[in-house]
């Protein structure tokens, strides 16, 4: 993996029971996106979304300031998966460290992605994106699922599209296509979603949309998700009670 990708553990490969592909990594149109893992576009200047950084007045533009993620210590048994991810600046500096647990639980139809991750930085530090660096809407930076769909259907509370789902702050979203579900919540306050289809299709909720987010060690970042994950397409009727199921699951 190349520096200027700002390599990072991830999730990948995912599938559906049936064996569905969910995931992509380093496709042709973005090599520095790798399955589904947190990359803030910008950690006080570093980037961990990797490719070029927006510039004010400039616009996308490649700058020596490409973070990575390092794996300290792991441990792993059925369905579940722990680990400690020392987040360090280009010169070595370390930023922050997470703590990042994935578990998989089985369901009626399918089964559940649980993601935790808790960083906890070295000192304060704020967290930007292109669209607080003066790019409108490009709000990017923090859990992403980048999917190898290329023209998925998208339904979040308010309605379905890119167009109702980007910037939404519905506790859930669903992307379908005919092989496969996804119905993603949120835990705690939702985040605003950001989200792609077209020429990729990819989503998360984002850390810092409006303004620059600010991570101190008495308060850190956590971000804590569950997907469902089933075969075939779910109805809107399935997919918002599915939702709901999941969101009341402890």
């Amino acid at each position: 993996m190349r520096s200027v990708d700002s390599p990072r553990p991830h999730a990948h490969p995912v599938r559906t029971l049936a064996g569905t592909a969910l995931t992509e990594a380093a496709p042709a149109d973005h090599l520095h996106h790798f399955g589904i893992g947190v990359a803030p576009a910008d950690v006080d200047g570093v980037t961990f979304w990797g490719g070029r950084t927006y510039v004010r007045g400039e616009g996308s533009t490649l700058l020596d300031n490409h973070g990575r993620q390092a794996l300290l210590s792991a441990s792993a048994e059925v369905g579940r998966w722990a680990g400690s991810i020392a987040w360090l600046a280009g010169d070595g500096a370390e930023l922050g460290r997470e703590h990042r647990e994935i578990a998989a639980t089985e369901l009626d139809r399918g089964w559940l992605l649980s993601w935790r991750s808790r960083l906890v930085p070295a000192s304060g530090l704020t967290v930007g994106s292109p669209a607080t660096n003066g790019r409108d809407g490009a709000f990017y930076g923090g859990w992403f699922w980048r999917t190898p769909f290329r023209d998925a259907d998208v339904l979040v509370r308010g309605g379905a599209g890119e167009g109702a789902a980007h910037g939404s702050l519905s506790p859930w979203i669903a992307v379908r296509t005919r092989d496969a579900t996804l119905v993603t919540v949120q835990r705690g306050e939702p985040r605003p979603w950001f989200v792609r289809t077209g020429q990729y299709t990819g989503f998360g909720p984002a850390l810092a949309w409006a303004e620059r987010l600010t991570v101190t060690p008495d308060n850190p970042l956590s971000i804590a998700l569950d997907t469902a994950v089933l075969d075939g397409w779910l109805p809107d009727s399935d997919v918002a009670a599915l939702a709901a199921h999941t969101l009341a699951r402890a």
